[in-house]
């Protein structure tokens, strides 16, 4: 249809009544959340002023990071304290099965009638593809296995150690360390008596 030529004509943004309308709301939007930002603002920049004015210095605030290694260690330390557990057992007495592959450590911490009350691996504490066979994985595997059975109150320990995996040692020393009290060390390796077929030799 031809536009009437005595109608002036419109500007290009506004298209139509509706367009009209979400301008002008657009605009009051604007205006009120500029008012609402400028009060915060305003609180905020006061302090700073009356610190200019009066030009006392502010005291620097003593940092709670550890400057030392020494201290960092300790809060390691208090970070992870064993804390007893909500459903405690009571088992003072425990076995530490170790099972030591070439590709991971397994750490299962029993009662003595062989129920488990805690246990750790090495994909669990964290470590992925070839570092979970590590030595310092199985130590921390170790570690974590433990916590979880003195929580239930276990003090003493008899370790059986399955496998040829290299954390072997490495657990059995992260088991002493952390406190528990080791009566038996046990090797209980599956030995066949040319049983099984072995499985192909590996070519490298």
């Amino acid at each position: 249809m031809p536009r009437n030529p005595s109608r002036p004509p419109r500007p290009d943004h506004i298209v139509n009544f509706e367009g009209v309308r979400w301008l002008k709301k657009h605009q009051r939007n604007r205006k009120s959340r500029k008012r609402k930002t400028a009060a915060p603002i305003a609180e905020a920049g006061a302090p700073a002023s009356k610190t200019e004015a009066t030009g006392a210095v502010a005291t620097p605030v003593a940092s709670a990071v550890p400057t030392t290694a020494a201290e960092a260690l300790a809060e390691g330390e208090v970070a992870k304290k064993v804390v007893k557990a909500k459903h405690s057992k009571n088992v003072f007495q425990g076995i530490a099965h170790i099972m030591a592959t070439f590709n991971n450590t397994v750490v299962s911490i029993t009662d003595l009638k062989g129920k488990v009350i805690g246990w750790s691996s090495a994909g669990r504490v964290g470590f992925k593809g070839s570092r979970k066979s590590t030595a310092y994985a199985a130590q921390l595997v170790a570690q974590d296995a433990a916590r979880q059975g003195m929580a239930h109150g276990l003090k003493e320990i008899e370790v059986w150690v399955k496998g040829p995996g290299t954390g072997r040692e490495a657990a059995i020393r992260a088991l002493q360390a952390i406190g528990l009290e080791i009566t038996v060390i046990k090797d209980v390796t599956p030995v066949p008596h040319n049983g099984c077929r072995p499985p192909k030799r590996r070519r490298v």
